[in-house]
């Protein structure tokens, strides 16, 4: 019968495998230093200068511990990587730098997200202290479960939508239109499910978004109602910002390796979905008697989109 303890034992002329460090930083110098710095003290270190290379490297390889920089200058941030490593490798040592010292006294989201930050200029050999020390506490209570874009929307459709309507009513322009609170969000449950359906389901940045049935329809009943082009795009401004603070108060529980395609997600979604209201408002112009702001609604959907 075989002796897995005997297989398994480390010989007397074998070392036990070095800790794994992942470095992530844009600035060569800072990763030619500290990876020099660290390996002398006996790290094994990875490197990578951005976050796509970061990402490959955590998808392929097991790591004891992370070191990144907060900004960087491509697509995503330290929290994206922070984020990904958590989810591949969730017993790592995770610790973020930043060159803002403010960054001390960062928000409970950052800190469920990393173990500790860091404020740059580092000074090695704290490095070294500070990932000897995490790694010796062994691993930290699990941290609190993640969500997606979509499943934070769609949960909190409805405050959202109650958010945006008291916007709304501290607004004397819009608010000038009497509409009963029914009336006045008619046309939000149906956008939110195909906001919610198009983050579940991506498409390419910049395609054309489906149809929307749906949004023309809002627009041409927002014409019918006497709201303006201005109105309408206003309408349209407020709920990206209700949205947006939906995800900032959830912001603890968002998966940050795929928020920053979410938000570029909505942003898109919400303004395709602008255009077919503008465009469902400009048919229902033409038929009454103010042709002058189908005009007017052409150059407020240019200027917004542009």
């Amino acid at each position: 019968m075989p002796n897995f303890e005997a297989e398994n034992a480390i010989l007397p002329h074998q070392s036990p495998a070095l800790p794994r460090v992942l470095l992530v930083d844009d600035d060569e110098s800072v990763r030619t230093t500290l990876s020099l710095v660290l390996k002398h003290n006996g790290f094994d270190v990875s490197s990578a200068p951005n976050v796509n290379q970061a990402l490959a490297l955590i998808s392929s390889q097991t790591f004891d511990a992370l070191v990144t920089d907060l900004h960087m200058p491509r697509p995503g941030d330290g929290l994206t990587v922070v984020s990904a490593m958590r989810h591949s490798n969730p017993k790592a040592v995770t610790l973020i730098c930043s060159a803002f010292p403010e960054m001390q006294r960062a928000t409970a989201a950052i800190l469920n997200q990393a173990d500790e930050i860091l404020v740059k200029p580092l000074r090695p050999d704290n490095l070294v202290r500070i990932i000897h020390d995490r790694l010796k506490q062994g691993t930290k209570p699990d941290p609190l479960p993640v969500e997606s874009v979509a499943d934070i929307l769609a949960r909190s459709t409805q405050l959202t939508i109650e958010d945006w309507l008291q916007s709304v009513r501290d607004n004397p322009g819009i608010i000038s239109i009497s509409l009963d609170d029914d009336a006045r969000c008619a046309h939000l449950l149906p956008l939110f499910h195909e906001l919610v359906a198009r983050l579940r389901s991506p498409i390419l940045l910049g395609s054309r978004s489906p149809a929307s049935a749906a949004a023309s329809e809002h627009g041409t009943l927002r014409r019918k109602q006497g709201y303006t082009a201005a109105m309408l795009v206003e309408e349209s401004r407020m709920l990206q910002v209700s949205i947006f603070q939906t995800l900032q108060d959830n912001l603890s529980k968002i998966d940050f390796s795929v928020l920053l395609v979410g938000v570029m997600a909505i942003a898109d979604e919400v303004d395709s979905q602008l255009a077919q209201q503008m465009a469902g408002y400009i048919v229902e112009s033409t038929t009454d008697s103010k042709p002058g702001d189908a005009r007017a609604a052409s150059e407020q959907i240019r200027r917004h989109v542009a």
